[in-house]
């Protein structure tokens, strides 16, 4: 555990010396909020609160993808990257000190998105709903970090770059993150239940709210991390190799 704060200390200094990396990740969440929410549902404490479950887990989902995706694939572009793996610490501790550095940032990113609804809306959630919710960011991180490994374990960074917003955006759509529970387009409802944003934004609905997660989108999601965890781990076995070859 020492070495893997270690390497989460090092994580995190190297992307706080360019803060605009943590700006990054915040912008999209708190921009959506300020255009999509404030103006239109700023007065009503139900949906304001709905809606920044969604715009929370906008913020996990845009953290992990682009943190991970882009930043791991410009890592292993990197001398010193090939040069870590060489330690005797093993892989363990450097992969538990990245994911630590992230989950930070996760919450970080998130920050923007909560005040605007503390300060600018009428959504309000009780200390223990405040608990659970931050607990469920952590648990909702893990199908987005996989996915964001998979990807920069995968492609180059200029390509990791590019595969990331093109995932992104349609996750966002698709799980419905832009929309209230029941005020989607059909076509988004139709597929909402199968992609891992759905799933995401229902626990953190269902952490901070009294609504039911819907069982379908929950057992996706379960599904989604299986596989996730599945391309990661092939994708760095494969980097492996072919350092090592």
């Amino acid at each position: 555990m020492p070495l893997a704060l270690v390497h989460a200390r090092y994580q995190l200094l190297e992307t706080l010396r360019i803060p605009v990396a943590v700006f990054g990740s915040a912008f999209f969440p708190a921009a959506a909020m300020l255009f999509f929410v404030v103006p239109f549902a700023a007065d009503d404490a139900v949906g304001a609160t709905y809606a920044t479950g969604a715009m929370v887990t906008f913020a996990v989902m845009s953290a992990n993808i682009f943190q991970y995706g882009v930043g791991v694939a410009e890592d292993r572009d990197q001398p010193w990257n090939p040069y870590t793996r060489t330690l005797p610490a093993g892989t363990a501790p450097r992969l538990a000190g990245r994911i630590l550095a992230g989950l930070v940032l996760t919450y970080l990113s998130m920050l923007p998105v909560v005040v605007i609804a503390a300060v600018a809306t009428a959504a309000r959630i009780t200390p223990v709903q405040l608990l659970l919710g931050a607990a469920t960011v952590a648990a909702i991180s893990v199908p987005f970090t996989l996915m964001g490994l998979a990807v920069g374990y995968s492609l180059p960074s200029k390509a990791a770059i590019v595969v990331a917003q093109i995932i992104f955006f349609p996750l966002a759509f698709g799980g419905g993150l832009l929309s209230g529970p029941d005020d989607a387009p059909g076509f988004i409802q139709a597929i909402a239940p199968y992609l891992p944003t759905r799933g995401a934004v229902e626990l953190m609905w269902a952490a901070t709210t009294d609504w039911r997660a819907d069982r379908v989108s929950v057992v996706m999601l379960g599904v989604w991390i299986v596989v996730l965890a599945a391309v990661a781990g092939w994708a760095y076995r494969r980097d492996e190799g072919r350092r090592f070859t």
